[in-house]
């Protein structure tokens, strides 16, 4: 595993605004599994992080937006805790320079993966979790987030969630989506998903995750059918 150096310590520490008395935690949040000796890689980590991120989103969703229904709640919490989300602020923070890969793997380009750096931000979270307690991961959520929650308020719903209401306030059935392919690497998949709403064709979406493809896939129904532009 390639070593943590004193001078990348400080880069991240400083990026991340907490000082680590555990060191070790940082190191292993940002160790894939590829690059990891005897399992020491950030997936233990990664589901507690995702767990103590929806936490403290949800906390501040509810205490932000003392009128909005559990609907309204839900839809902006799943906009804010999605992995291509996760990603985007573990890039904005520079965290892809510093994540731990096998030699294939970062021949490859995987720390600039969306699924890569979606579990390295859960991770990271978790890990100061661990090593300063639940405020000092509420502090890192909220500043790298702070953008994105006051943001959620004005844009609009992603494609799903506007695409299930609508078919609801129709009377149709939710719409179902069908992964169609995957192909490329464990590492950088490539998905093909299709789209069904009861009465009309189908709509295929692509894209780096599942959930993007999906999210890809109900965006191109929505503005085929001219529902939303």
């Amino acid at each position: 595993m390639k070593r943590l150096t004193a001078g990348e310590f400080e880069i991240i520490t400083e990026r991340l605004g907490h000082e680590f008395c555990d060191r070790s935690l940082l190191k292993r949040a940002l160790t894939h599994a590829s690059g990891a000796h005897r399992r020491a890689d950030y997936q233990r980590l990664e589901f507690l992080g995702d767990r103590v991120l929806g936490l403290v989103i949800a906390e501040e969703l509810y205490r932000r937006n003392p009128d909005n229904t559990e609907g309204e709640l839900a839809s902006r919490f799943s906009a804010l805790v999605r992995g291509e989300l996760c990603a985007a602020v573990a890039r904005d923070a520079g965290l892809n320079e510093h994540v731990r890969l096998g030699r294939r793997e970062s021949a490859d380009g995987v720390q600039l993966s969306v699924s890569v750096l979606g579990d390295v931000m859960e991770s990271l979270i978790a890990a100061i979790y661990l090593d300063g307690g639940l405020e000092a991961a509420r502090a890192l959520i909220l500043r790298l987030w702070e953008p994105h929650i006051e943001a959620g308020a004005t844009h609009r719903k992603d494609s799903k969630t506007f695409l299930q209401e609508w078919a609801l306030g129709h009377a149709l059935s939710i719409p179902g989506y069908r992964v169609v392919s995957q192909e490329g690497p464990h590492h950088a998949p490539h998905f093909s998903v299709e789209v069904q709403v009861h009465g009309r064709p189908a709509a295929l979406g692509e894209g780096p995750s599942k959930r993007a493809a999906e999210q890809a896939a109900a965006e191109i129904f929505l503005k085929r059918e001219g529902i939303r532009s």
